[in-house]
């Protein structure tokens, strides 16, 4: 009788210490996706107020740059100390040098304009490039971490880091074609989708943030941010046209603030 109770209370201890560890490793996946998520953003944020520096070398426009890249670069640490095991060594490796080439090429253009008034062309140029590269890497990384058995995280919430990712690009783009007429052509080449369609995109995802249980809080974020989208929406989808740039980018900035608190209350409530 009592190595019966030893064996279940051994078997207790094991169960406990089982469920433990997947919590844990959970919690590791869920941070994970968040610091991913932060990482994607701000390195589309970052872009787009280089190229606003660029054209006016604004010191205060220059502290938003190395704000967001310092941001960028304190998600990578954390992205590379998360414990989760859910990323190789490889897929982190090509990340970190991804990022590193990044961030030397944001150096360099931030030094051509601060000590030469303009920026070099061909350096901007290879700097949009590598963003996109970056980008796209940092995508499937996301999506690997995302499709884990341990992270299946709520589709609203999925919704709302696409679109914050996709304000985010849009932003960079129309940036680039406000402050530049040479820029332009380093953002939206071929291989990307154009800013009317990213714009249609958008209106999707807003869509499905709207589906599903809005009270309180949320429905004031979610809605207000609607609102704001409204309101730049067809400088966007006509973004030939004479627009506000700095309209543009201040409301921009306000519908990934709701996003990002659209994210943290479905959080609380899922």
């Amino acid at each position: 009788m009592k190595d019966a109770r030893l064996g279940t209370r051994s078997l207790i201890v094991g169960v406990a210490l089982l469920l433990l560890t997947s919590f844990g490793t959970r919690a590791d996946e869920s941070v994970l996706l968040t610091d991913l998520h932060t990482f994607r953003i701000s390195n589309f944020v970052g872009l787009a107020a280089y190229y606003q520096f660029s054209a006016n070398g604004d010191t205060v426009v220059l502290n938003e740059v190395v704000e967001s890249v310092n941001s960028a670069n304190s998600a990578m640490n954390a992205i590379t100390e998360n414990d989760s095991e859910v990323l190789t060594e490889d897929q982190l490796a090509g990340l970190t040098s991804e990022f590193d080439k990044y961030k030397e090429l944001m150096r360099q253009n931030i030094n051509d304009v601060r000590q030469q008034g303009y920026p070099d062309l061909r350096l901007m140029s290879q700097m949009a490039n590598q963003a996109q590269s970056l980008s796209n890497i940092s995508t499937k990384i996301y999506t690997r971490a995302r499709e884990s058995s341990q992270t299946d995280s709520d589709q609203r919430i999925e919704a709302a880091r696409s679109a914050a990712v996709l304000m985010a690009q849009m932003m960079s783009k129309y940036s680039a074609r406000s402050n530049s007429s040479v820029a332009q052509n380093f953002q939206g080449a071929d291989t990307e989708v154009p800013l009317d369609e990213q714009a249609k995109n958008f209106d999707a995802l807003m869509a499905r943030l709207k589906t599903g249980n809005r009270d309180g809080e949320l429905k004031e974020t979610i809605d207000g941010m609607s609102s704001k989208w409204q309101f730049i929406r067809s400088s966007y989808i006509n973004y030939n046209d004479d627009n506000v740039p700095f309209i543009i980018d201040r409301y921009s900035k306000g519908i990934l603030d709701g996003l990002g608190e659209t994210i943290e209350l479905l959080h609380q409530t899922a």
